[in-house]
């Protein structure tokens, strides 16, 4: 039982309840979702830890949030010569775990500014106008100028790949808005303008550094070491949390990838993959209805693809009852009550367990110590098991941080070393739009030159977006402006080509004018039904 599992029953071991009866949870329930909650400092981030070494154990994935910064621990052993030794070996002697041993487990870090972990990046095509709206803190009227932006790159071919390709694209569609509005729908200025304010609050927070390439595959969250042990992914989120939409919203695009890349697998024996989403109430914090009925869709529907979603959270009623109602096994750490909310809050708990006569709920909620709480998870059948008061088994990794330097060296040997830490800068839409300002500058000075009749003889330079380019071109204004565009392209962004071999840039260049475009409408049209 050291490494987390009930060899009688082969369920993951919870705790001991107050009758001696041992509390697991069911790998074959796993994907029906939890919910870990508590008050601070009563023992949810051990509970979380605890957990995620044994499904790891049994050869499942783990992705989960390190908020605080105190979960890198579960890289390294843990030893008897740390400050909380003396305590998991004595509860582990309470909890009868004669074979207890420390244990380190196979982590890869992640860090949203590639500070203390492998940068992770998507594209702003991937992310979508849908999420990108949410991000950004649209209204109705600007997220439909945003998604008449992403229509009109699809259209055109242009990638969208970071927030320059936006901001180009988004610059584009307003010099060309009447042309858009009679086509589209009204594309106003001042839409395209607090957009972009909007994009520039989001830069500030680093959130630029989301956007980009190399693209996260999905895969790599979804691999085993070679003893077996699934791989726990670490996200570095303390800094993250400082930007808490940024956050949120992050975690809502991964699980919407997860969904859109993974098969359908019903109730697998075990999960493909568990993911803890700590700090859970930022994502429906001031979270309009609607937001929370396509949260709901995607936590219904992502149980099909053996993805196991458990919310962490302080207060239970931070969880909206639609999808709390879908969350089968529970942990309830200790719950204080020293406001109104407090005891809303403790009745609701209390009210969501199936009912244990020996037990009043409500009053033991308040009573819990540290590393006790009230579990119940579901049984073979599906229902719930009878809610009891449980001790908490101790984890056998490290508990607190790991230092920076014992960071680097897990790093070091990362399944995925090198593949990610190197951002890509591949020709798309804002390389296009200024390739075709400069020709359209080009155009203007010929045409002042040769006259509009012998211009319009000669082949056309580009073959997209030229009617736009031309009337451009028509006026002293645009032609200014094109000018200066053009002597900003002349400068920027050529080391990356430079440093491509001719075959990968050939291949590139295929794929981002074929298929880059065309895959991203077709992933966003699945997500996009999915969240609307």
């Amino acid at each position: 039982m050291a490494d987390g599992t009930d060899h009688d029953t082969g369920s993951i071991f919870i705790g001991l309840g107050a009758n001696g009866e041992r509390q697991s949870l069911n790998p074959k329930r796993a994907n029906r979702h939890g919910l870990i909650a508590g008050a601070t400092g009563t023992g949810k981030t051990v509970t979380l830890q605890g957990l995620a070494e044994s499904f790891s154990a049994r050869g499942v994935p783990v992705f989960l949030a390190d908020v605080k910064g105190d979960l890198s621990g579960i890289a390294l052993p843990g030893s008897a010569t740390f400050k909380h030794a003396e305590k998991l070996e004595s509860r582990a002697r309470e909890l009868g775990m004669d074979d207890y041993a420390y244990s380190d487990n196979p982590v890869v870090f992640w860090d949203l500014f590639g500070e203390q972990g492998h940068p992770i990046r998507t594209t702003i095509s991937e992310m979508g106008p849908l999420l990108l709206a949410r991000l950004l803190n649209l209204n109705d009227t600007q997220e439909g100028v945003l998604n008449i932006a992403f229509h009109y790159a699809d259209e055109q071919g242009l990638l969208l790949l970071d927030l320059d390709d936006l901001q180009a694209m988004l610059v584009h569609c307003a010099e060309n808005a009447s042309a858009l509005s009679a086509k589209y729908g009204n594309v106003s200025k001042a839409s395209v303008g607090a957009i972009q304010r909007s994009l520039l609050s989001l830069r500030t927070q680093g959130g630029d550094m989301f956007f980009g390439e190399p693209a996260l595959e999905i895969d790599d969250f979804l691999t085993v070491d070679e003893q077996g042990r699934g791989t726990v992914n670490v996200l570095a989120a303390d800094r993250l949390m400082r930007s808490p939409k940024l956050y949120a919203t992050f975690l809502l695009w991964l699980l919407s990838e997860l969904f859109e890349t993974l098969p359908e697998v019903g109730d697998p024996e075990k999960p493909v993959l568990v993911f803890f989403f700590d700090e859970a109430h930022l994502l429906f914090e001031d979270a309009p209805k609607a937001l929370e009925d396509k949260i709901e869709q995607v936590v219904r529907l992502i149980r099909s693809k053996g993805v196991g979603v458990y919310f962490v959270t302080q207060n239970p009623i931070d969880i909206p009852e639609e999808i709390a109602g879908q969350l089968g096994n529970r942990v309830q750490h200790a719950l204080r009550a020293f406001t109104p909310r407090d005891q809303r809050a403790i009745r609701a708990a209390a009210e969501t367990f199936r009912i244990n006569p020996d037990l009043d709920v409500a009053a033991a909620i308040t009573e819990l110590r540290t590393g006790e709480a009230l579990v119940s998870t579901l049984l073979e059948d599906g229902a719930p098991s009878v809610v009891q008061r449980t001790l908490v088994k101790p984890p056998r990794s490290r508990l607190g941080p790991i230092t920076a330097k014992e960071r680097a060296i897990i790093q070091s040997v990362s399944p995925v070393e090198g593949k990610y830490d190197t951002a890509v800068d591949r020709e798309s839409a804002e390389e296009v739009l200024l390739a075709k300002a400069a020709d359209a500058a080009a155009t203007a000075e010929e045409v002042e030159e040769k006259g509009r009749e012998q211009v319009a003889k000669r082949p056309r330079k580009t073959t997209s977006l030229w009617e736009s380019a031309g009337k451009a071109a028509a006026g002293a204004a645009a032609s200014s402006a094109a000018a200066v565009i053009a002597a900003r392209v002349r400068g920027r962004k050529s080391s990356a080509s430079a440093t491509r071999s001719a075959a990968s840039a050939a291949a590139g260049t295929i794929a981002s004018g074929l298929g880059g475009a065309i895959a991203g409408r077709f992933v966003r049209n699945l997500i996009g039904g999915l969240m609307r």
